[in-house]
């Protein structure tokens, strides 16, 4: 019986690994969203949830008493020392249920999973998985997107692209770059290709 092996998809705010992540269900890899996990791990009452108000306060929560994401975004994206808070607190937990995710899709069988994750080499989780795809868009294709799918200004993503690492740091860290500059189409064939490499290779695994 073989053993599953992990792909870890990111890239940068606004370059499509989501999309990417889609392709890849469609062939029925199940997939695992890190940054949604996150927002699970600070629930209201969460140990994750009182960090952040301890660290941050109540004017980062909702009138429910949730966090309010985007309150703590604007506490966070412009102060580096915020994020490192707010990633040490998060960061852990989220790991925990991602890994936990993974055991179940294991005990089910799976061959192939893949985890999608913003922070992924920030975040040090390279030995989670077998390999790394690095999803790039090009700056103005990125705004055009945020502008257009989250409705946020050129000033607002800015801000956010600025708080991440860059795409160029993150290619160290990848085994394969998709660049998302052109057309669906495109972006389908390369990730089918990359898909097609898989089922023919066996690495072993990072360590």
């Amino acid at each position: 019986m073989l053993l599953m092996r992990v792909i870890g998809v990111t890239g940068n705010i606004g370059s499509g690994k989501s999309t990417v992540c889609h392709m890849l269900e469609r062939r029925g890899c199940p997939v695992i969203d890190a940054d949604m996990q996150a927002h699970e791990t600070y629930r209201k009452g969460t140990t994750v949830w009182r960090g952040i108000l301890s660290t941050f306060g109540p004017e980062v929560l909702g009138p429910d008493g949730e966090v309010d994401r985007t309150a703590l975004g604007r506490r966070v994206f412009g102060d580096a020392a915020a994020r490192e808070q707010l990633n040490a607190l998060v960061h852990p937990a989220t790991k925990r249920r991602v890994q936990q995710l993974l055991a179940g899709f294991r005990r089910q069988g799976y061959e192939w999973a893949a985890v999608e994750a913003t922070l992924f080499v920030e975040a040090g989780w390279q030995r989670m998985v077998d390999t790394i795809w690095l999803v790039a868009s090009q700056e103005a294709l990125v705004l055009d997107r945020l502008r257009r799918d989250r409705h946020q200004t050129g000033a607002e993503s800015k801000s956010r692209i600025a708080a991440q690492m860059s795409a160029i740091e993150k290619m160290e860290h990848a085994d394969d770059i998709i660049y998302n500059d052109g057309s669906l189409e495109e972006l389908e064939a390369r990730v089918e290709q990359l898909w097609q490499d898989l089922s023919t290779t066996r690495e072993p695994p990072r360590g």
